[in-house]
Parts: structure tokens; C-alpha cells; sequence
């Protein structure tokens, strides 16, 4: 979700803080940490999409397609 995307501003940091003093190898670790993160936000953010889409379909209200049922 959007409000959990700081996480990534504060991974970033801590990489910086690594790289300026030498922490080589926790930098590298924080790049495959800031990419599990980033990857499990945007899942997140897909399911919400998915679910609104699903209860929107329940509702009746016309999510794409023609007509009410989607065809023409």
C-alpha cells in the first residue's frame, strides 16, 4: 500500500550509512532487502486493485466491457 513505501526511503539510508563506512556486504544486503520490499508493497498494492475490482463486480457497477454483463 502507498503509506508503506517509506520503508523504502529508510532502507536507502541505511545503505548509504553502510557504503560510507564500509559496510560493504550489509549494502548489498539492503539492495536485496529494498527489492523484497518493493516487491511485497506492489503485491499488496495488486491484491487491493484485485479486491476492489471484485467487490465493484459484486455491487453491479460496470468495470469495463459492454453493457452491464461485459459483452456486446
Amino acid at each position: 500500500m502507498a503509506n508503506n513505501r517509506w520503508i523504502l526511503d529508510v532502507l536507502m539510508d541505511l545503505k548509504a550509512f553502510a557504503l560510507a563506512n564500509d559496510l560493504e556486504v550489509l549494502a548489498e544486503q539492503l539492495d536485496d532487502t529494498t527489492l523484497i520490499a518493493a516487491t511485497e508493497i506492489a503485491s499488496q498494492a495488486e491484491k487491493v486493485r484485485e479486491e476492489s475490482n471484485a467487490s465493484s463486480s459484486r455491487s453491479g457497477q460496470n468495470t469495463g466491457g459492454f453493457g452491464r454483463h461485459g459483452h456486446a
